[in-house]
């Protein structure tokens, strides 16, 4: 049986959407601040590239990233009270995305 507390999936609700909010607030200011950084320094390096100062092999550079693998996990045998750890999980998840994304918009 499925027991829920509603005051404290409230608490853990708002607890999600405040640290979601400020996550998502400084996550957007850092990247922010990242794009312009590598922003910077790609045209740095293009610059140097067209100077001739400096040679960069493009293709090998990016062959690296190009190539993904695929990992499958099995969840046999994961089906006792899953309804319980949804339910534990999820008035965190919720408020803490909503929150996030709040946070994240703001910014």
């Amino acid at each position: 049986m499925v027991s829920a507390d509603p005051t404290t999936l409230a608490l853990e609700f708002i607890a999600g959407a405040v640290l979601g909010g400020l996550l998502g607030f400084g996550t957007k200011r850092v990247a922010k601040l990242i794009a312009i950084i590598f922003g910077i320094e790609l045209m740095v390096v293009r610059y140097l590239q067209s100077q001739g100062i400096v040679i960069v092999d493009w293709d090998r550079l990016s062959a690296g990233l190009i190539t993904t693998q695929e990992q499958t996990v099995s969840n046999a045998g994961v089906t006792a009270h899953w309804i319980d750890s949804l339910l534990s999980v999820a008035s965190i998840a919720v408020g803490f995305t909503i929150g996030f994304l709040i946070g994240y918009h703001r910014a």
